[in-house]
């Protein structure tokens, strides 16, 4: 039977941890009355996440496994292993527990529709009157894949830029 590379289990195993722990704040942050799914970006909890979750289990690797080695392509593969891991782990939560629980859905749209119709008209304007209207009417039609797959799609994009960053940090060469 095969070894399976060191840089896979470690990185996904903090993935999957990292991907339940972000399930379960998804679900309080819901039940406290703050829709997750309506979190600015820049307030995502995913940015501190992704930041300790990579860091340790990069520095775990790089540590316990290669002697203090790490090159910049092995923390690349290594972070998106635990972004990939978290999200699958998240994605199958939100799709769960929005299976369990209607109001999940249905208090993000309405939740949603409230936010469109608060934007002052100078904004609308900016953005445009027709991509405003387009947004308020598809905002019905939302579905519990459709939002599972743009948190997916969120992960992976706040992930991206805190893997370059963390990559960087954490890389060590040999000495020649």
């Amino acid at each position: 039977m095969k070894k399976i590379n060191p840089l896979v289990l470690v990185t996904a195993r903090y993935g999957s941890l990292a991907g339940l722990l972000g399930g379960i704040l998804m679900i309080v942050l819901y039940y406290i009355g703050r829709h997750p799914f309506l979190f600015p970006v820049y307030y995502d909890f995913r940015v501190i996440l992704f930041s300790v979750f990579i860091f340790f289990a990069l520095k775990e690797y790089r540590d316990y496994y290669r002697e203090g080695i790490l090159y910049l392509w092995e923390g690349f593969i290594g972070s998106f292993i635990v972004i990939s891991a978290f999200t699958a782990v998240a994605v199958t939560v939100i799709l769960i527990f929005g299976a369990a629980n209607d109001a999940f859905l249905s208090t993000y749209i309405s939740l949603s529709i409230d936010q469109l119709k608060s934007i002052p008209p100078d904004i609308i304007k900016q953005i445009g009157k027709d991509v405003y209207e387009r947004n308020l009417a598809m905002l019905p039609g939302t579905t519990l894949g459709n939002m599972a797959s743009l948190y997916a799609l969120q992960s992976f994009i706040i992930g991206l830029f805190i893997s370059i960053i963390l990559s960087v940090i954490l890389r060590r060469q040999p000495k020649n």
